[in-house]
């Protein structure tokens, strides 16, 4: 059976319950931050088993963040902020962002590992939450508080 062309024009003008729940920022956040910390993930994994036993959890940690920060950064401008700030000052703001998540990453992983007796895959994951509410607070509220483009 053939669709007539009104049909079709009107199937093409309506949104998809998928893109009206990509218009949400918070959602928008949420995946772009599920894609990034599960690649900041795998790079502590890895680090942490290859090379964990030398260099310890929070080298691990530190290197993970900074492979992770680059990414982060060029898909929450683009995709979630939508913000049209280029250059080396909004790449700092967000930095600096992470600087505060690390700081508390790094009093939560021994404290989880040594307080709590906690592995460091088991006590890095259960950080993730807290840092995942900071780091979407203060992207929202500093980071990327500029005119964003549509």
């Amino acid at each position: 059976m053939l669709m007539s062309n009104a049909y079709l024009a009107r199937s093409c003008e309506r949104e998809s319950p998928v893109k009206r729940l990509l218009q949400a920022e918070p959602v928008r956040f949420l995946l772009v931050g599920a894609v990034n910390t599960a690649l900041g993930f795998a790079l502590f994994t890895a680090l942490w088993l290859s090379i964990g036993n030398r260099i310890g959890y929070l080298a691990c940690l530190y290197l993970s963040y900074a492979g992770a920060i680059i990414v982060a950064y060029l898909l929450y401008r683009r995709f979630v902020f939508r913000s049209a700030d280029r250059g080396a000052l909004p790449f700092l703001r967000f930095s600096s962002v992470y600087v505060v998540s690390l700081a508390i990453n790094t009093v939560a992983l021994p404290a989880l590992v040594i307080g709590f007796e906690l592995q460091p895959l088991i006590a890095q994951a259960a950080a993730v939450v807290v840092t995942t509410a900071c780091s979407y607070l203060g992207h929202r509220f500093f980071t990327f508080r500029a005119q964003k483009t549509k």
